[in-house]
């Protein structure tokens, strides 16, 4: 608990990095062994979190135990594989450019999401670009929707509110991107029989933010029990590259460049760490509010996002159900 003299605050996240980069590779090279794989491949996207994994890893294993994957494709940011090979070339580790736009068109990714956006706005078409967006969750106590906005040819923007079907449309559309990289991820570590990582943090992990069978697949989690925040102090330790630690998050997944709060959180991570840590350790709620220059109901609605999401993604979270358990199957590596 927090105390008068310590009171709640972004201090509160603070780690030992070195503590807890030694008690992440110990967990590493246990699963490796226990396992009898031979390294790690990690899908390098140019943000923090895969950075810090492929760090994390080149600690654990040596470069040359760890594989880069760059999985750019024709809607990525220009910056996207700048930052990745920064991150490569960072650690030393050996790494291979998938560019994945063709196995996307194949899929139908862009033609499917292109469809579901002219539910509500039929002249969408070559030459428009488009992101999804939520309203800022401390705003108001109103219901939220997700909209649709479009950058026309001319450079006009327009936004739209999204019924139900084009919503579930676009995202399952969209969602190809995250599962065509997780494949060429498997494909990568079986060839090599290493494990597949994964990179969420811990918000993302909670919240669900990622795509059951795309990036919410992997073999390790190395850093799902740590707040972003937590995750950037990693970075500077660990020696991430100042151009990627000072990149702003970003979901890379639409045409339009996107934040995660647009998108998700409706706030930065720093406040949302905040409020997750407060919740989770029920630090009195005005303490929370204070730490995030919030009212006390902005903090409660924040709460109850937090809830509502966590009840809406539990799907994500679970493994496929069997009709009949076989405990026979079931192995403990712990």
């Amino acid at each position: 608990m927090t105390t008068t003299d310590h009171p709640f605050s972004a201090e509160t996240l603070r780690i030992d990095p070195e503590q807890e980069t030694a008690r992440i590779t110990a967990s590493l090279t246990h699963y490796l062994a226990q396992t009898r794989r031979r390294g790690a491949v990690v899908a390098l996207s140019g943000g923090i979190d895969s950075s810090v994994v492929a760090a994390l890893c080149v600690r654990a294993f040596g470069p040359e135990r760890v594989f880069g994957l760059h999985m750019p494709e024709k809607e990525s940011s220009d910056d996207t594989l700048v930052f990745s090979r920064q991150v490569s070339e960072a650690f030393g580790i050996d790494s291979e450019l998938e560019e994945i736009s063709a196995i996307l068109e194949a899929a139908g990714c862009y033609r499917r999401r292109d469809d579901a956006i002219r539910l509500i706005m039929p002249e969408y078409g070559p030459g428009y670009r488009s992101k999804i967006v939520l309203p800022s969750v401390v705003d108001s106590d109103a219901f939220r929707l997700y909209s649709v906005v479009v950058q026309a040819p001319d450079g006009t923007t327009t936004q739209h509110r999204l019924t139900t079907e084009a919503y579930l449309g676009i995202v399952a559309a969209t969602n190809f991107k995250q599962r065509v990289r997780k494949m060429l991820e498997y494909h990568h570590a079986d060839r090599l029989n290493y494990v597949a990582t994964g990179t969420p943090n811990r918000l993302e992990y909670d919240q669900g933010f990622f795509v059951k069978l795309g990036d919410g697949a992997a073999d390790v989690k190395p850093i799902a029990h740590l707040y972003k925040s937590q995750v950037y102090q990693l970075a500077e330790y660990l020696g991430v590259p100042a151009d990627v630690r000072n990149r702003p998050s970003t979901t890379d997944t639409y045409s339009m460049p996107q934040s995660q709060e647009e998108f998700y959180f409706s706030l930065p991570h720093q406040r949302m760490d905040l409020c997750l840590y407060g919740k989770n350790n029920d630090v009195p709620i005005e303490q929370v509010a204070e730490a995030c220059a919030l009212s006390v109901e902005q903090v409660k609605r924040v709460y109850r996002d937090i809830d509502q999401k966590r009840s809406t993604t539990k799907y994500l979270h679970l493994p496929p159900v069997l009709a009949v358990e076989v405990p026979e199957i079931s192995h403990n590596l712990r």
